[in-house]
């Protein structure tokens, strides 16, 4: 009997192995497009290649927005994490017209940099170009980063701030145990006219001060986990004005495929789960979120 129980186990371990390289299956579209507000095409595709219903060969990016777009995903939000991955994301939303781009130097890459001065020259000329709407993700990260990496984090997040308000774009916040220090950061600085909270990560009362601020908060498939009850209490004291949403691809996949690899086309589930998590009409809250869309990134096309 132990023996058998064994090879079960081992036959599902090896299953679930298997699964974990592989994109899920298709969700039903949504009835309204709406964008994905933060991915990253250029891990997705390079890691992972076509996600289902593309055709093998085909140009890869291609393949995963007309994927996307079958599901009622219908723009993306291509992001920069450092000085090489935000040059790509200027040139697909050039080549692409579902992609905008965002562009930046993560706040984990800030304390890596031997001239963290240059990469920022750079970063400001990339977000002076048409189609990078916004500037991030920058912000402060305590989960990966410890306190000798904080102040090249935080000089680094204030040039961001500098260089969104000097260029009129989208403030793209990456905070990770980190909600006092990024408003207070904020705060004193003075923010941008559009802020975004991507993959929001707080509770109920830190929503409430972001929104209270006026900023947008974006919404992954964290919010899906089991353990995420906070996060849900946080989407349910977000006005639909204010709420995004995102993939944060190839991570952070929503119930029940989470593990497996993330993409746009998914984003179906998360919105499902947000409207039924704050009582909203589906078709209300994918208006919503497209409308958000457009007025934090500006038009697409």
């Amino acid at each position: 009997m132990l023996a058998a129980m064994t090879e079960q186990t081992e036959t599902r371990k090896q299953r679930a192995a298997r699964r974990a390289g592989e994109f899920p299956p298709a969700p039903e579209p949504l009835p309204v497009p709406v964008p994905d507000s933060h991915t990253h095409l250029d891990i997705t595709v390079g890691e992972f290649g076509t996600p289902p219903g593309g055709t093998p060969g085909d140009d890869p990016v291609a393949a995963a927005i007309d994927v996307a777009a079958r599901a009622g995903v219908d723009r993306l939000v291509q992001v920069g994490v450092d000085v090489d991955s935000s040059r790509w994301s200027a040139d697909v939303a050039d080549r692409y017209a579902p992609v905008l781009a965002t562009v930046a130097l993560h706040p984990n890459e800030a304390p890596q940099l031997a001239d963290l001065d240059e990469a920022l020259r750079e970063i400001e000329t990339l977000a002076g170009r048409d189609r990078v709407r916004g500037v991030g993700e920058t912000g402060m990260d305590f989960f990966r980063t410890g306190d000798d990496g904080r102040a090249a984090q935080e000089e680094s997040f204030r040039a961001h701030i500098a260089i969104a308000k000097r260029h009129g774009k989208a403030l793209v916040i990456h905070d990770r145990d980190a909600h006092a220090d990024v408003l207070r950061i904020v705060d004193d600085e003075g923010a941008p006219e559009t802020v975004v909270m991507h993959c929001f990560s707080g509770d109920a009362d830190f929503a409430r001060e972001c929104v209270r601020r006026g900023f947008l908060l974006s919404f992954a498939g964290t919010v899906t986990f089991g353990s995420a009850a906070a996060l849900r209490e946080a989407a349910a004291v977000t006005p639909p004005a204010q709420m995004l949403v995102e993939t944060d691809a190839p991570y952070l996949t929503p119930m029940p495929y989470r593990g497996r690899p993330n993409a746009s086309y998914l984003i179906p589930l998360t919105v499902r789960f947000l409207a039924e998590t704050t009582g909203t009409d589906v078709d209300a809250l994918c208006a919503a979120l497209s409308t958000n869309g457009e007025r934090a990134f500006g038009p697409w096309r």
